[in-house]
């Protein structure tokens, strides 16, 4: 193990077996100023567990709190004005660890390493939960997305057996870290169901049966309980359309994503080991000296935070390639539509199309519950994003659950798809010291605690056996490369966009509209019509690897198609890998974007 601050070292020999609460009283016996002065920066105000809503909230950008124009669910219950307000960093600092991004990943790893009396600083580009944790289904799966046959054929079942150990580890954990913490977040375990796409009767769903029945045997083989069920059918599925028959498994579990990250932030800021800043969009992290490494970490104003290990908890690292070129970007929708409480199975469901569609329920009022239906995800900026994935996704519920009422809550969000169908978490390629969290995979929220406990104990200098499947440092298996070969053909094929022009002139952009102007002797122009008809141009030249952004009418967002970057209609940043904003082109932009970030 590298060596460690004197701090890290002392806080080693203690924290094996002790509890968070023991630490705190040793940490300030053993360094008592710096800590009392680190526990005393006044770096959050107080309203909700210490934070003040701003004077100005009414009027600020839509995209400091979340990266759509549409809203998820999870306000319904947990608005954006509950949530703490942080200073921005002011000035340079000094810690153990910096972790980039206030999502499911930075707060598990940050809980992690507090609990185990390491000193922790969070920084966050924009408002806490204004990332993609903001905007999930909230299904908490120890199932994946692949299927464990085609896994254990890429990763060995070994492989296999670790990830099923993970991810169940995940989801007791979260029910761990609610209970004991105090925090009402929904938190409960069920079953889940994999059924055919196809009608009972057609030669398709038979085929799924026979896939089915595989996946039951390799299942019970690493250690997730399953069962093939001929004829079995959720409950209040009533609808004329017949996909019975269901391959079922334990252990699975659903929460209120939002509220529980909000309840262990809480937690959180009340230890004297933990800063938070918000609006400090970090730009650059860079290992610096030989021997005794430290790790720089530069805000986009200016300031540091210079500590011994930084982890880029940011859904994908701010980085050109590397791990990067190894993930495919997927957007996926969801809708909640309103069904009476105690009418539908509380359960998860997939089925098997592909994209496969998922269902669970969460909370609405006393009369009836939500339930959540997602699916029909496409790459990033390759697909009209008009709206009419919502409406085949109501079809689909109608279709099947009569019972369904309105629907309240349509909202889209984004997922990273490894070649190998295992996520990135551990040490950066090329790095000792900087740690990623990347490749979701449709099990975000999983592989989020996941990282707090593999990240947190590589830290400290811990053997993980998990780190077998997740080092970000493997080498892909040479089954893979064809894939990864004509992936990266698809994705230098958007390039095409320079040649393209989504307008001929700006009076075709409707307000409250976008599109990408090219003339052909010029740089392309990303130019957004506000809802008084006035136009604001900026590049439309990611600045991540100058892929042509594409609009999204859905988010009102501009979506690069090359490696997923995603930037608000003001042109600021929202979705790495690129790490800053879009050059505004004329001053209405510079106008626009300067006061989205000062909001």
């Amino acid at each position: 193990m590298a060596a460690l601050p004197s701090l890290q070292r002392t806080i080693l020999r203690s924290s094996r077996t002790a509890k968070p609460s023991n630490f705190i009283p040793a940490l300030f016996s053993v360094y008592p100023l710096q800590l009392r002065k680190f526990a005393a920066a006044p770096n959050f105000n107080s309203r909700r567990f210490g934070s003040t809503t701003r004077a100005n909230m009414a009027s600020k950008s839509h995209f400091l709190d979340t990266s759509g124009e549409t809203d998820p669910v999870w306000i319904h219950t947990e608005p954006y004005s509950n949530r703490p307000h942080f200073n921005k960093l002011t000035e340079d600092v000094k810690t153990n660890v910096c972790v980039i991004g206030s999502g499911i990943a930075g707060v598990s790893v940050s809980y992690e390493l507090v609990s185990r009396g390491v000193q922790v600083v969070m920084l966050e580009a924009r408002e806490i939960l204004s990332g993609e944790s903001g905007r999930t289904s909230g299904h908490l799966s120890s199932s994946i997305d692949s299927g464990f046959t085609e896994l254990a054929s890429k990763r060995g079942k070994d492989g296999a057996r670790l990830a099923v150990e993970s991810h169940t580890y995940a989801i007791n954990r979260i029910g761990e870290i609610s209970k004991e913490l105090g925090i009402d977040c929904e938190y409960r375990q069920f079953s889940g169901y994999d059924i055919s796409q196809y009608p009972k009767g057609q030669s398709e769903h038979e085929d799924d049966v026979k896939e089915f029945k595989e996946e039951e045997k390799i299942m019970n083989e690493i250690g997730l309980k399953a069962s093939f069920q001929e004829g079995f059918a959720v409950k209040g599925w009533d609808g004329k359309i017949d996909q019975r028959d269901a391959l079922t498994y334990s252990g699975q579990g659903a929460f209120h994503p939002t509220k529980y990250i909000l309840g262990v932030l809480k937690w959180l800021t009340q230890q004297p080991n933990f800063q938070c800043y918000t609006r400090s969009r970090v730009m650059d992290v860079q290992e610096k000296g030989l021997l005794n490494k430290e790790v720089r970490v530069s805000t986009e104003d200016g300031h540091t935070v210079t500590c011994v290990n930084a982890v880029e908890a940011t859904n994908i690292p701010l980085q050109k390639l590397s791990v990067v070129a190894e993930l495919k970007y997927f957007r996926t929708y969801c809708i909640a539509i309103r069904v009476p409480k105690g009418s539908i199975e509380d359960c998860s469901l997939y089925d098997s199309a592909d994209p496969y569609r998922y269902v669970r329920l969460t909370a609405c009022d006393e009369k009836d519950n939500y339930l959540i239906i997602g699916g029909h995800d496409h790459k990033v900026g390759q697909e009209n994003e008009d709206g009419s994935q919502f409406d085949e996704l109501e079809a689909w519920v109608r279709d099947r659950f009569t019972q369904a009422g309105s629907v309240d809550y349509k909202w889209s969000g984004q997922t990273l798809e490894p070649e190998d169908y295992t996520a990135f978490i551990g040490k950066n390629q090329g790095q000792s010291h900087v740690y990623i969290c990347t490749g979701d995979f449709g099990n975000g929220l999983t592989h989020g605690v996941i990282a707090g406990k593999l990240i947190a104990d590589e830290i400290m200098g811990f053997e993980n056996e998990w780190s077998k499947i997740y080092n970000p440092k493997r080498i892909p298996p040479l089954s893979k490369v064809p894939d990864m070969i004509a992936h990266d053909v698809q994705i230098n094929a958007q390039y095409k966009r320079f040649l393209q022009s989504d307008v001929k002139d700006i009076e075709d952009i409707l307000p409250g509209s976008g599109g990408v102007l090219n003339p052909k002797t010029k740089t392309p122009m990303a130019v957004y019509k506000d809802e008084d008809g006035k136009a604001h141009k900026f590049s439309a030249l990611c600045p991540h690897m100058k892929g042509v952004v594409c609009w999204n009418g859905l988010e009102k967002s501009w979506d690069c198609p090359v490696h997923g970057s995603r930037f608000g209609k003001d042109g600021i940043g929202i979705m790495g890998p690129a790490k800053g904003n879009l050059s505004p082109a004329d001053e209405a932009g510079e106008n626009l974007q300067a006061l989205a970030a000062t909001a």
